[in-house]
């Protein structure tokens, strides 16, 4: 067994120990931040998806009866791609104009939904180990609909 001078039998195993709690935690908040990433992806597109039929139908935003597909949230909702981590259900939909529906007018989509990290040590930090995601996307209103 070979054995430098100085340095005691069994330092080098304590060292690996200590830097692998580091690097694990490390690569932990990177997995977090990649989901977070990918989560917030998932909600400008559906956003984007969102805003694209309210520029043409502008006071189509919410319908009582969630089988129904022609209005805004139900498009944010269902148009977001499956296996996401976030749950759907939990996401708020604000759909905000200039003050009026008429063509040429600004309308946004936002789309607001509470994330869960999973690292340790981060999700300590934040308070509930909850973050709220915002994703936001903006058109002209391009048709007054039907």
């Amino acid at each position: 067994m070979l054995r430098y001078e100085g340095q005691p039998a069994g330092q080098s195993l304590v060292e690996f120990t200590l830097m692998v709690g580091i690097i694990m935690v490390l690569l932990l908040g990177v997995l977090d931040l990649g989901r977070a990433y990918f989560t917030f992806l998932a909600m400008q597109d559906a956003a984007g998806e969102g805003v694209a039929f309210a520029a043409v139908h502008p006071t189509w935003r919410t319908s009582g009866d969630k089988a129904n597909p022609n209005n805004t949230t139900y498009r944010v909702k269902n148009s977001a791609p499956t296996g996401t981590l976030l749950d759907w259900s939990t996401a708020t939909v604000t759909v905000t104009d200039s003050g009026a529906t008429s063509i040429g007018s600004q309308i946004t989509v936002t789309v607001s939904a509470p994330y869960r990290l999973l690292t340790p040590f981060v999700s300590d930090l934040v308070s509930g180990a909850t973050l709220t995601l915002t994703a936001r996307s903006a058109a002209t209103i391009t048709s007054s609909g039907p």
